[in-house]
């Protein structure tokens, strides 16, 4: 007697591909539907599930499909993948990044989108500074303006270099702000643990060439490379996890505190007994004249 079809027995990098599809893009989850991944033609999620099984695809160790990208940017990425459309949020820093990523997943509507010459007119909110020459329209005509105000813009450079160095020290003015994440153990008898303030890093926020001054090597920019100095980014952070060697490098460098804030959270540590675990951020805002 002839057995009916099995698909269970195949081996499981023969089965098909299902409804819903989950990733793991740089070591972030995503939850998709299969027909978003194939939305786009000739695109690189669509020729990686238009398979005729998931044979040959990566997985990493839940059994999810990997892709070894910027976990972070994907997001985007299949946004857009979603209904064709780009919608980013305002003053976003990582406009460059996102059309590398547009070009490794072979979307070229997306790189069009993202090219300098579209963004162009939303350029003051993307980038955040009319002066920043960080980026240049490659139309022939757009080059020739450049040319023809060359004189006035070095003029207005000039004008701001002088601003900006214009105390006795050649210092120029600024904010830094430095924020972190703590926690503490409460118990019964109200006494903190000895860790009582774990700080796990000491976040950065402020203009690039300040930052550096500042904090010079103690710098970690592997969040954030390639900032140029006049730009602004909140992304930066420090070697160590000591509060009152930061403050030092601040009051070294003319900086003085102007405003602090901080939020807290409380749960439970054991469900058996009455400690507490409190959770805060706390921000400081520095300033020099």
């Amino acid at each position: 007697m002839a057995l009916p079809d099995n698909s269970s027995g195949l081996p499981v990098e023969e089965v098909p591909f299902p409804e819903i599809v989950e990733l793991n893009v740089g070591g972030q989850v995503y939850i998709t539907r299969y027909a978003t991944l194939i939305s786009v033609p000739d695109s690189l999620l669509c020729q990686m599930f238009s398979q005729k099984s998931t044979k040959g695809l990566a997985r990493d160790t839940k059994g999810r499909f990997f892709v070894d990208r910027d976990g972070f940017l994907f997001r985007y990425i299949l946004d857009y993948m979603r209904d064709q459309q780009l919608v980013l949020p305002d003053h976003f820093p990582e406009r460059g990044r996102l059309q590398r990523e547009a070009e490794f997943f072979n979307l070229p509507e997306l790189v069009k989108m993202l090219a300098p010459k579209i963004s162009k007119q939303n350029s003051l909110g993307d980038d955040g500074c009319q002066s920043d020459p960080e980026e240049s329209s490659p139309s022939a005509d757009v080059a020739a303006r450049n040319l023809a105000t060359l004189g006035a813009a070095a003029a207005a450079a000039a004008a701001c270099a002088s601003l900006a160095s214009s105390s006795g020290d050649g210092k120029r003015s600024g904010f830094i702000t430095i924020g972190y994440r703590g926690s503490y153990t409460l118990g019964r008898d109200s006494q903190t643990d000895a860790k009582f303030r774990r700080v796990a890093r000491i976040m950065v926020c402020g203009k690039t060439s300040l930052a550096k001054e500042v904090f010079g090597e103690t710098l970690n920019e592997s969040r954030d490379p390639d900032r140029p100095p006049e730009r602004y980014t909140s992304r930066y952070y420090l070697k160590f996890t000591f509060l009152e060697q930061a403050f030092d490098k601040l009051a070294d460098a003319g900086f003085h505190m102007v405003a602090c804030n901080s939020t807290g959270t409380c749960a439970f540590a054991h469900e058996q007994t009455d400690d507490k675990i409190w959770t805060s951020y706390t921000e400081y805002v520095f300033y020099r004249e």
